[in-house]
């Protein structure tokens, strides 16, 4: 993974995809990347009444030139169609735009998740196909009642920052992702809790747990140098989920960055892990 040019906005003309057209615009503004609007229709949607009385090649032809227009005139003030390139395909959202963003090579997916009164079950169903099958980076926005996210700027970016085989990886990028957006960047660490019932402790002191945050920092300095990073480094403890989430809500950031796995297979890349991540995440989550 290099430098982020090319950006790919899918939109469904919702009110998700209009409140992340400000965020994107800045974000391609921030990284001097271009961005491409993509919607995907559905050919075969009809209705009973459409069927009987309308040959399908009809239906379908009718139904691509009102997509065709909805997109072209979408997010015209933001994205003019004259200086932004718009795609239109048909089939499986999900499953489209993991395909043209592997097919045309770009190097992230912005979307936003859908929230309101389910904002504790699961994301919407598209968000976690793409977050599963996509090869680059996911941006997604915070799951919240507030559909907009703030606006970037130059402030802070996370990473949160495993022992495992995946962390060079993902720490690399976030430093490269970083130092193109001329943004400070610092790492948060969670160490597993001994105990699931104790409150979530940051910044933890010598007294306590001083071998797990001594031996976790070494780990974390041997990776910096291995990436030519030099963020600062927090560190909590507790249940991994909720301490990381508690170490980023006392960050003033603009996004935090996590690690997916590198291998679709059998089990895919979203774990459990990180979908909740991306669920609970006061702020938007790009899934490297």
């Amino acid at each position: 993974m290099g430098q982020i040019t090319n950006i790919l906005f899918p939109v469904d003309f919702s009110a998700e995809s209009q409140a992340m057209a400000a965020y994107v615009k800045r974000a391609a503004t921030l990284l001097g990347a271009k961005v491409t609007l993509l919607h995907v229709y559905d050919p075969a949607s009809r209705n009973g009444l459409e069927i009987t009385v309308r040959a399908p090649q009809e239906i379908a032809a009718e139904h691509e030139e009102i997509a065709q227009q909805q997109l072209g005139g979408f997010l015209k003030t933001e994205f003019p169609p004259a200086e932004y390139e718009r795609l239109l395909v048909a089939g499986d959202p999900a499953t489209e735009i993991a395909r043209t963003a592997r097919k045309s090579g770009f190097d992230l997916i912005v979307m936003p998740t859908h929230a309101g009164i389910f904002r504790r079950m699961l994301l919407g169903s598209t968000t976690a196909k793409v977050l599963n099958d996509a090869d680059c980076p996911v941006a997604t926005s915070q799951h919240a009642e507030t559909i907009a996210p703030r606006r970037l700027e130059h402030r802070e970016y996370l990473v949160a920052t495993g022992l495992g085989e995946e962390s060079e990886r993902v720490l690399r990028y976030a430093n490269q992702l970083a130092q193109q957006a001329r943004s400070h960047l610092r790492i948060i660490h969670a160490i597993q809790s001994t105990d699931p019932k104790l409150p979530v402790e940051l910044d933890l002191d010598e007294q306590i747990q001083s071998e797990e945050k001594r031996e976790a920092m070494e780990r974390i300095a041997e990776l910096q140098r291995k990436v030519g990073s030099n963020a600062a480094v927090r560190i909590a403890m507790g249940p991994v989920k909720e301490a990381l989430l508690t170490a980023a809500a006392q960050s003033d950031a603009d996004i935090l960055i996590i690690g997916r796995s590198s291998r679709p297979g059998v089990q895919g890349r979203l774990r459990d892990f990180t979908y909740t991540v991306v669920r609970d995440s006061p702020f938007p989550v790009m899934s490297v």
